[in-house]
């Protein structure tokens, strides 16, 4: 039994997994152990200022020290950390690693939106892919939106756009981005083919529950258009009282929410499925396969 943690330092929020890897038989059972959440918001730095600010430089060093403390308690054999979109398009990227990694004694991996997509993909639970259907998953962040087409059982596509939560909040997206990405869909996935949506992200398990869909059952587009006019009837601070919202996710529900449904517009889908999986899944069980994790400082 192997224990292995995973970190997406993301545009929104910074994330910690950490998982049992138990071998059963031939297959092995990613069982999670702790899940760990801190909304930094380095995005609204790189977004609107091109630059990650000393201040928030500070606060992730502080925050990868925590992980590495709670990582140490929980006897971690391997880690990987990726940064994603916000550090990827921050003119100081190679500084704030370098100085992140100095402080924290931790290995950051910048990763490009391509890799992110397939290892989001990677981390989907499904265990029976039907022959006859083309499978479409899309993970919303704060920097970026990543596609991936699986067809067959087989990796058909993959793609990763510069629109996500944070960077629609700051208005930091290029007005031919949301055409770019129905064209994309619609050149990739045949009108007749029969997709099967799944949604990943840190909003899309709240809107799961805002519109009242049982656990393990689709959303449908219906009620994720409803909410969308709904929440925008209201205030930030509205949305915080009324919804019981947190501050970090009172703002970009909405623009996840639009997102969600240009997604299920440009393929024609009425429903997604909601796997509870994201890029942190993906990279543990690349960990595992690959063994391409750093090994934790005793």
């Amino acid at each position: 039994m192997k224990k292995i943690a995973a970190i997406d330092i993301g545009s929104n929020a910074v994330r910690m997994l950490i998982c049992y890897v138990i071998q059963s038989g031939n297959q092995e059972i990613f069982q999670k152990n702790s899940y760990l959440r801190l909304p930094l918001r380095l995005g609204e730095d790189s977004f609107r200022d091109g630059i990650i600010s000393d201040k928030k430089i500070k606060t992730l060093s502080e925050a990868l020290i925590s992980f590495k403390y709670i990582m140490k308690v929980h006897n971690v054999d391997e880690y990987q950390i990726y940064a994603t979109s916000a550090l990827r398009e921050s003119q100081n990227s190679l500084n704030v690693i370098s100085k992140v990694e100095e402080t924290s004694g931790l290995k950051i991996n910048l990763i490009n939106g391509l890799k992110e997509a397939k290892i989001i993909a990677k981390g989907n639970p499904l265990s029976k892919l039907e022959f006859n259907k083309t499978y479409l998953y899309v993970d919303v962040g704060g920097g970026s939106t990543e596609y991936s087409i699986l067809r067959r059982g087989v990796d058909k596509k993959s793609k990763s756009f510069k629109i996500g939560t944070v960077r629609l909040l700051n208005n930091s997206i290029n007005p031919s981005t949301i055409g770019e990405i129905e064209k994309w869909l619609k050149s990739n996935i045949d009108q007749n083919d029969k997709v099967k949506l799944f949604a990943t992200g840190g909003n899309i398990n709240k809107i799961q529950t805002m519109t009242g869909t049982k656990t393990g059952k689709p959303i449908s587009y219906l009620s994720v258009k409803d909410l969308h006019n709904n929440l925008q009837l209201y205030s930030y601070k509205e949305r915080m009282i009324k919804f019981n919202l947190n501050p970090d996710r009172a703002d970009v529900i909405i623009p996840a929410l639009k997102i969600f449904i240009l997604t299920m517009e440009s393929v024609s889908s009425n429903k997604m499925f909601i796997p509870k999986v994201g890029l942190v899944d993906g990279m543990v069980k690349e960990i595992f396969y690959e063994k391409n994790g750093c090994k934790l400082d005793s």
